[in-house]
């Protein structure tokens, strides 16, 4: 619960409070307060709430609403200090940060007050990913909360070939605080959750279990000796922004500011559209567009009943004024899905009337690289197609595998002996007697000896035939040991520890 401070009431609230009713009413339904009592109430914070509504118009920084909401109780530690002074004589990558959370802040901790969660969890992401929606790590964790795929999955993150909800500013953030109250459960205090969150429950859990075979406490300073490098530094590097987000006058640092107000607003869609005319009937960038949409993987959005973007609020407004305007097709894009291993991208491209680099770079299909069957790609609309969307199933299903694309067969000379045949020749290197007459454009079968042929060899069987001509040479003895001796363990490098540990969820 987050009470509302006493404090004096603004002169608005004061004016609406002690208007008539029916004035009121072509504005707010507010019930009635005693004025003489109001002062000293201590009301828990609720966003829908006319009175809290009223009070927040005093609150016109999201950074105050957020300090005013801290509940976890700060962590001492010389990690801390040092993790404090490091971000401290980074004012550059503060203000980088925190310009970039500005789009997010008021809808995360909108989120956290409906669920009576302390306040300074919507720095998280400072520590996550530097409010970047599309950051990705070594370890396959992406998004502003840095969900692996697997706890993606758990929380009902879809990862298709079209949207990957983990970068969904919305889903990530309902997925982050549910991951994070759960974790609290466990534990009880939120030092531990936060500990739990970046190095797994079962981690922490183990490293309670440690401590207390040792007779000793389960806080998160003295558990940390249990931990890895990352997680050591993860709660400590979180103290350290709220520190600074505390008191950014006391370390120098100029917080931009951020109104108690929404940044965006969702529009539901449920026709597919391409995300650069989506950016054009915002009359946004593709970057700004993307900032706050960064889960569609695609060039085209996917509509649904469950499709929604996000917008600006004047924005939202003009996307709605220019939509209705449009008159055109507004995707571009099907879907096409890959039924054979011989259906190569030049053939795709050939049959939709583009190029095979349009097909590449709208799938990021990597060069020298080709399409397994079952795999999904998008492909241009003909102009004469009907309008069809691309299947909610194969939105939220759709997969894309791809293997190098190197030749089947390999070219090679073969010296035909005294007593060779071409059906000996054939059985001999995996082919037919009909593909070396017509290979080498022979009208008959007979061979003449010392004459040379050509032949395409599949891979595989040059391969097993280079294998079995030149076996590894035998150890004698004295060479071969009786046993294995097992390698030492050595000790992993600190970037192993952090490709490791980071965001195991087990």
């Amino acid at each position: 619960m987050y009470p509302l401070k006493r404090r004096t009431f603004p002169l608005t609230a004061l004016l609406i409070l002690g208007a008539p009713a029916a004035t009121q009413a072509a504005d707010l339904s507010l019930p009635f307060y005693n004025w003489s009592q109001v002062s000293a109430m201590e009301r828990p914070y609720d966003p829908n709430d006319p009175l809290a509504q009223i009070l927040a118009i005093e609150e016109v920084d999201v950074w105050a609403r957020i300090r005013k909401g801290f509940a976890i109780p700060d962590l001492e530690s010389p990690l801390v200090v040092s993790q404090t002074q490091w971000h401290a004589s980074r004012p550059d990558h503060i203000q980088r940060t925190t310009t970039r959370a500005s789009r997010y802040l008021f809808h995360v901790v909108q989120e956290l007050e409906k669920r009576n969660m302390p306040t300074e969890l919507a720095l998280l992401p400072f520590i996550e990913s530097a409010f970047n929606p599309q950051a990705y790590s070594s370890a396959h964790a992406a998004g502003m909360w840095q969900f692996i795929p697997s706890t993606g999955r758990d929380f009902n993150l879809t990862q298709s070939m079209f949207k990957d909800e983990r970068r969904n500013v919305l889903a990530s953030t309902d997925a982050a605080l549910s991951y994070l109250e759960k974790l609290y459960g466990m534990f009880g205090d939120w030092q531990l959750a936060l500990a739990a969150y970046n190095w797994g429950e079962g981690s922490v859990q183990r490293a309670i279990n440690k401590a207390r075979a040792a007779g000793q406490a389960t806080d998160f300073n003295t558990l940390s000796q249990y931990m890895p490098l990352e997680t050591k530094n993860y709660v400590p590097k979180l103290q350290a922004v709220k520190n600074i987000i505390a008191a950014p006058a006391n370390y120098g640092i100029t917080l931009p500011k951020i109104d108690n107000q929404p940044y965006f607003v969702t529009i539901g869609k449920t026709r597919d559209i391409d995300i650069k005319v989506a950016a054009q009937l915002a009359e946004l960038s593709i970057d700004e567009f993307k900032a706050l949409n960064p889960q569609f993987n695609r060039p085209v959005i996917a509509g649904s009943s469950d499709t929604k973007i996000l917008l600006p609020q004047s924005n939202a407004e003009k996307f709605k004024s220019n939509l209705a305007k449009w008159g055109r097709t507004l995707s571009s894009w099907t879907a096409h899905k890959v039924t054979s291993a011989k259906e190569r991208i030049e053939t795709i491209a050939s049959r939709f009337g583009t190029t095979p680099e349009v097909i590449r770079e709208a799938n990021n299909i990597p060069p020298k690289t080709l399409l397994k069957a079952g795999s999904t790609v998008l492909v241009p609309r003909s102009d004469h197609a009907p309008e069809a969307d691309i299947a909610p199933e194969l939105v939220d299903t759709a997969t894309m595998i791809t293997a190098p694309d190197v030749p089947d067969t390999r070219r090679i000379y073969v010296k035909v002996g005294k007593k060779d045949t071409l059906a000996s020749i054939a059985q001999r290197h995996q082919v037919t007697v009909e593909q070396i007459k017509q290979w080498n454009n022979l009208k008959h079968e007979r061979v003449s000896p010392g004459g040379s042929l050509q032949l395409n060899v599949p891979y595989k069987q040059r391969t097993a035939v280079a294998r079995k001509a030149a076996p590894e040479p035998r150890k004698s003895a004295q060479q071969a040991p009786r046993y294995r001796k097992a390698a030492p363990a050595s000790a992993p490098s600190k970037k192993t520890v952090a490709t490791n540990t980071k965001k195991s969820r087990s």
